[in-house]
């Protein structure tokens, strides 16, 4: 594995499972220095010691996004245990219903909307003077998802708190350009996490209906997106900002 990122601190929220594990455990592999997050403490600490057992630089806390406390406990943290923060990967994301949007209460749409998004933007302005202070610019990273363009039946609440983390990235990468802060965003396709599990677990009608839209013709892995976040954090995308990469088989083109 290259080492493009040594010398680099990393943030990676939701980051003991699924998508944000590969992630994080990507980001070390390539030479970071990266903290892990997660609600339970047990998820955390079985994510550090896994990790550290590959050789890679991590320490880890228990981070509620949607919670102020837990939000400034992970930057105090990451810079207490590696001196600064250079790349934040904002991965926390919950879709605690499924259903029509017009059915979409206030207490769901409020939880989506927290998580998905209003913690993503606290945590960047939380990050962003950590950065700065480092003197050497930085990466942002938003995953957001494919639904983020196309709204998904059953999940469009979901979809368009997707949507806002496009226009965040956008609208950021603008800001913070003098800063040499870089602001991007990874749109996942479907992905065999726990999220879209009743996709790919069981073959039948609705695994062969999501194939079917997919050019690939199959679901994609957390390592792939993991691949294009790690592209994102490096100077390899150092002329990058205020993009987003799609990676969901050519299942949603912009054109």
């Amino acid at each position: 594995m290259a080492s493009r990122l040594a010398g680099k601190v990393a943030i990676v929220t939701a980051s003991t499972d699924g998508i944000g594990l590969a992630i994080a455990r990507r980001l070390g592999l390539e030479g970071a220095k990266v903290m892990v997050s997660s609600r339970r403490k047990e998820n955390v600490e079985k994510t550090v010691k896994s990790l550290e057992d590959e050789g890679i630089k991590v320490a880890g806390t228990v981070c509620h996004v949607a919670k102020e406390q837990d939000r400034h406990h992970l930057v105090e943290e990451t810079v207490k245990q590696f001196g600064g923060i250079d790349v934040f990967v904002s991965n926390a994301a919950v879709n605690p219903a499924v259903g029509a949007i017009i059915d979409t209460t206030e207490e769901v749409w409020d939880r989506i909307f927290d998580t998905n998004v209003k913690a993503a933007f606290l945590l960047t302005k939380l990050v962003v003077p950590e950065m700065e202070k480092r003197g050497k610019g930085g990466s942002i990273i938003y995953i957001s998802s494919v639904a983020g363009y196309n709204a998904f039946p059953g999940i469009g609440t979901y979809s368009i708190s997707k949507t806002a983390l496009l226009g965040l990235s956008k609208a950021l990468s603008n800001e913070l350009a003098s800063s040499n802060i870089r602001v991007n965003a990874v749109a996942p396709g479907i992905i065999k996490t726990k999220f879209s599990s009743y996709l790919w677990k069981e073959e039948g009608p609705a695994q062969k209906a999501a194939t079917k839209m997919i050019p690939l013709h199959r679901f994609g892995e957390p390592d792939e997106i993991a691949g294009a976040a790690a592209f994102l954090a490096s100077d390899d995308s150092a002329y990058m900002t205020g993009e987003t990469i799609s990676v969901a088989g050519g299942l949603c083109s912009r054109l």
